[in-house]
């Protein structure tokens, strides 16, 4: 269903189509009053920011809990801990930093749950332009009553931020006084910060109305004789607030405005129209006004004598091919008056243009509610599952109409209808298309060929989604079921996709439709880009899935493409046969283009990768001579100071956990959700620098152990050490390597694993484990030998171990050509006796093999794409220098041999690239396993490759390249030792010569 719903979902921003009804909340008439309660006119309203006008914290905390897998309650205790001496209100009354706060609470939280709470995410979440948004009816509201001529006033338990401004996100224009705690430090329920505020305000406190959504803040405001409403729900504290002042805070008609001037119409004809129609006789002015929203038909409110009308016509010019059929709108919810789906009553269809300018219907208004925003804010969570169980209630009420009993069986054609969609999509599309949008183009190829198989025929609304339905105000009833302009005999599926779009959409995605009668209808290009990309995304997991469930079979030859792109078009810019990739059947087969430049990626991705650039470039190279004085100097063993600023900034600029691959982190809950091709291209700039790795977040260990508890961690595995690794808070290893035995070969590996009643007990004997010896270090997965009787491939097991667990003994730091690699090294270790809770084996006993291979794939992607990165930067330094040298009389740069090297150069870094993103394009296709051939070969040529490279450019520099002044000879060590780190060159020779006879003729 992800599939088709992002298929449906994309396809239909392309269409440029419909409109919809938003008539929202009940009209309110009649004269406006001041209200006197004991003689005492109120002059003034003070809000509560959270849970008032924004969401409040324990609202944030509820779903961000569920979201990452937290007890129940934890955050709102933590919060409520310590009462007026507990970290939470000492933060907003800033006697303690952001820091301070998160790093208390962050204990509190984890002592309580017992197990590592990210709390940096969720004040990260808390403090969101997504989350922190005003409530609109709380806007409306404060609008009404400052036109009124009453004061308003915000009155915040709130707090700084770390940059030191506070925590308001509000507009502060709204509010004749804003008193904050942060600036005060004063909190409520302190009586002062009520008495500050009157003061501020010039009033009494029985001139005053004030809501909060906490009871001792209202019980407080009450003892000061404060008229106080308590708020457990936005909408309803507004009708509290309206039946205390007198006069309605809603808009007479909701999301109406004046008529644009392009889209009047003419009042006198519609007038005797109507009056015709009704049959009604008035001298009255006909009130006319715009709904302010949607492009495609505009909609009209109308109010004539005591009628409340809605027309909706067609748009004027020249309009795209089958769209604003208004007549088909008409037709269908005529027909559905009775058949038990709720639908506005419709009185007439008026195909004379000579009315209003075009073809119209009118109907009767429907006052009521419309939710625009999906993730509901403002509502509990058991009302909100309620709204949507109402939604798929009615839908299956859609889905079960027979469409010859109310007269609609030939409504549309039967069978075939979504290969029919896509050609009308694709027809639309270009017929608006204005420039290439790359993914866009790889969807137009890709979809025919993996449509699903039609089950059956219904009716099918075309546009289902929570905005085009009208609730009722007190209940989660859906009273009517709008803009049935797309609405067809179909497959029911593409419904029920098409209501799925917004969970897969941000919050903030503006849904754009139909026609350009919108003034926003510009934004279009933009969206749709976005949109594809999100549904390029879909066909990639697709693939993945297909082949998944596909049965390994030996490898076939097919056809892999790279694609360039010249001007405004992608072609095929050279055809070369492999045989490392399953053939995939026409309806199976993902066929996106190998990418093979920067400038050709997605425009979010490649966005992202100039952003990187431009970190590397201001933060990164700049800071590169004091790292490097770093882990020369004493405290080499203690991590940077600057390498942690360095993270802090990476993460504000969006550059963490960009290496899980979208395979395996499909709803990119803990990264970037970047195919191994996009990520690749990010790695090699990473690549450039020893120390951006880390800086983001995607350095080896910690990418492969994040990964492997990904895949393969259970929720409690994933909780106590996933979520701190992404976070960046602590560090981990992988022991595996011994000193004994040649460990290229895991099942070589001689260290024990044993049973002893609730824990495993682990002996053993490692050497070169990476990471170990930093003091962040917390976590070693240790691969060992569980049934040394088993089969071959099933003897060994992964365990989980903490660092901190008795009896890992740590003998020694490696070196390697003399270079320690602190604070992380590379060290000798011995396992004597270490118990470990058995609940810390991975997937279980006998997959330690399995589990290796999965976490090794993508990991030497990283690897080989980091090589080509030192590669590009020797090179670069290389060309500098011998610009600026000279020997025997003239610059080194026009010596024979210089030039030779640097031809050379260029020539191996470009064979070896290519060569890893064809590697990187056939696992995102089909997986690592058939990427098998392709990994070992790029083992083979990458570290070697690096290897040369890098040494032409020591040779030009001279001895100096042998310093720690420049990078080279730290990149020439890596690239050295990654033809051990990343397996033999000979196990790798090996492997790609028994492939290539077995599979090749």
């Amino acid at each position: 269903m992800c599939v088709r719903s992002c298929c449906q979902s994309s396809c239909l921003q392309w269409a440029w189509r419909t409109a919809f009804l938003k008539h929202i909340q009940r009209r309110h008439q009649g004269s406006h009053r001041w209200t006197h309660l004991g003689g005492s006119t109120y002059r003034a309203v003070i809000f509560d920011m959270g849970g008032v006008l924004i969401p409040s914290p324990g609202r944030v905390a509820a779903e961000w809990e569920v979201q990452n897998r937290i007890p129940s309650g934890t955050i709102l205790k933590a919060l409520m801990e310590g009462g007026e001496n507990g970290p939470w209100m000492r933060f907003m009354r800033a006697e303690i930093t952001a820091e301070g706060f998160l790093r208390e609470f962050g204990r509190l939280c984890s002592e309580m749950s017992k197990t590592s709470v990210p709390v940096d995410s969720f004040f990260s979440l808390l403090t969101s332009e997504r989350v922190a948004k005003q409530f609109p009816v709380m806007t409306e509201a404060i609008t009404q009553i400052r036109a009124k001529g009453l004061q308003t006033a915000v009155l915040s338990n709130n707090f700084y931020l770390p940059n030191q401004k506070s925590f308001l996100p509000l507009d502060r224009k709204q509010f004749d006084v804003v008193v904050e705690s942060c600036v005060e430090g004063i909190c409520k329920p302190d009586p002062r910060i009520y008495k500050l505020c009157l003061e501020r305000l010039g009033l009494q406190p029985s001139e005053s109305i004030f809501l909060d959504d906490l009871g001792p803040n209202v019980k407080a405001a009450a003892s000061l004789g404060i008229h106080t409403i308590k708020v457990n729900d936005p909408e309803t504290a507004v009708k509290e607030l309206e039946a205390l002042l007198g006069f309605t805070l809603r808009l007479g008609v909701p999301n109406t405005q004046p008529v644009r001037k392009t889209m009047e119409i003419p009042k006198d004809s519609l007038k005797k129209y109507l009056k015709d129609l009704l049959g009604i006789q008035t001298t009255g002015p006909l009130e006319l006004l715009q709904f302010d929203h949607g492009q495609s038909n505009p909609t009209y409110y109308i109010r004539l004598a005591n009628r409340d009308l809605v027309l909706r016509k067609k748009p004027p010019g020249t309009l795209l091919p089958s769209a604003h059929a208004i007549e088909r709108e008409f037709r269908i919810m005529k027909a559905l008056a009775n058949a038990g789906v709720p639908v506005p009553n419709v009185l007439d269809l008026c195909e004379d243009s000579s009315v209003v300018g075009t073809p119209f219907y009118v109907m009767e208004y429907c006052p009521g509610l419309i939710y625009k925003d999906p993730s509901l804010p403002g509502l509990e969570p058991s009302h909100r599952r309620a709204i949507y169980t109402a939604m798929n209630t009615v839908l299956c009420k859609i889905h079960s109409v027979d469409p010859q009993a109310v007269g609609l069986e030939d409504y549309g054609k039967q069978g075939a209808y979504i290969p029919r969609q896509v050609r009308t999509w694709v027809k639309q599309y270009r017929a608006s298309e204005t420039s290439t949008i790359p993914a866009m183009e790889r969807l137009i190829e890709w979809l025919p060929l993996h449509l699903p198989h039609q089950q059956r025929t219904t009716l099918v609304h075309g546009d289902f989604r929570l905005d085009n339905l009208m609730f009722h105000p007190e209940k989660p009833e859906v009273l009517a079921v709008l803009d049935w302009e797309l609405s067809t005999l179909g497959d029911p599926l593409i419904d029920v996709a098409y209501s799925c779009l917004a969970h897969y959409l941000p919050s903030s995605f503006p849904v754009l439709r139909g026609q350009a009668s919108s003034a926003h209808a510009e934004q279009t290009g933009k969206l749709t880009e976005f949109v594809s990309n999100l549904a390029w995304d879909f066909a990639v997991k697709e693939g993945f899935r297909v082949f998944k469930e596909m049965p390994f079979k030996n490898p076939l030859t097919r056809s892999c493409h790279t694609w360039a792109r010249s001007q405004s078009q992608w072609y095929p810019i050279g055809t070369r046969s492999y045989s490392s990739v399953p053939e995939a059947s026409p309806a199976h087969a993902s066929r996106g283009g190998l990418v093979i430049s920067p400038e050709s990626l997605s425009p979010p991705v490649r966005e992202l990768y100039h952003r990187l650039k431009r970190f590397m470039e201001q933060h990164v190279y700049p800071a590169e001579p004091e790292l490097q004085s770093h882990q020369a100097s004493a405290a080499r063993w203690s991590p940077s100071p600057l390498i942690e600023d360095l993270k802090e900034k990476a993460k504000a600029e969006g550059l963490w956990n960009l290496f899980l691959p979208l395979e395996a982190d499909p709803e990119k809950k803990y990264g970037a959700g970047l195919t191994n091709v996009e990520y690749a291209h990010l790695c090699e700039l990473m690549g450039t620098s020893l120390y951006a790795p880390e800086i983001c977040n995607c350095s080896a260990p910690d990418t492969g152990n994040m990964e492997l508890l990904v895949r393969y961690g259970t929720e409690a595995q994933k909780a106590r050490w996933l979520m701190p690794l992404l976070e960046g808070k602590a560090r981990s290893c992988f022991a595996m390597t011994e000193p004994q035995v040649a460990s290229s070969d895991a099942t070589n590996i001689e260290a024990s694993i044993r049973e002893e009643d609730s824990f495993y007990v682990i002996n053993g004997h490692k050497w070169w484990i990476t990471g170990i010896l930093d003091p962040r270090c917390q976590l070693c997965a240790f691969m060992g030998k569980t049934d040394p009787h088993a089969p071959r491939h099933r003897q060994q097991s992964v365990l989980l171990v903490p660092m901190d667990t008795p009896g890992i003994k740590i003998i020694r730091p490696l070196t390697v050509y003399g270079l320690e690699d602190a604070p992380g090294g590379h060290g000798e270790v011995r396992f004597e006796h270490v118990h470990v809770p058995k609940e810390n084996m991975v997937l279980g006993p006998g997959r330690g093999f399995e589990i290796a291979q999965g976490r090794l794939g993508p990991g030497r992607i990283h690897h080989c794409m980091r090589l080509i990165g030192f590669s590009e930067r020797a090179l670069a330094l290389m060309k500098a220098r011998v610009k600026s040298r000279v020997a025997f009389g003239k610059p080194l740069v026009e010596q024979g041999t210089v030039l030779a090297d640097i031809a050379q150069s260029r020539v191996e870094i470009e064979q070896a690239r290519l060569l890893v993103l064809r590697a990187a394009h056939v696992m995102d296709l089909a997986g690592n396993k058939a990427a098998a051939l392709d990994i070992a070969m790029i083992k083979m040529v990458a570290p070697s490759m690096a290897s040369r490279v890098i040494d032409r450019a020591i040779q030009a520099f001279g001895a100096a390249g042998l310093s720690s002044d420049y990078p080279l000879a730290q990149f020439f060590t890596w690239a050295r030792a990654l033809r051990f780190a990343d397996g033999p060159d000979e196990v790798h020779r090996a492997t790609v010569a028994k492939l290539e006879l077995k599979h090749r003729i």
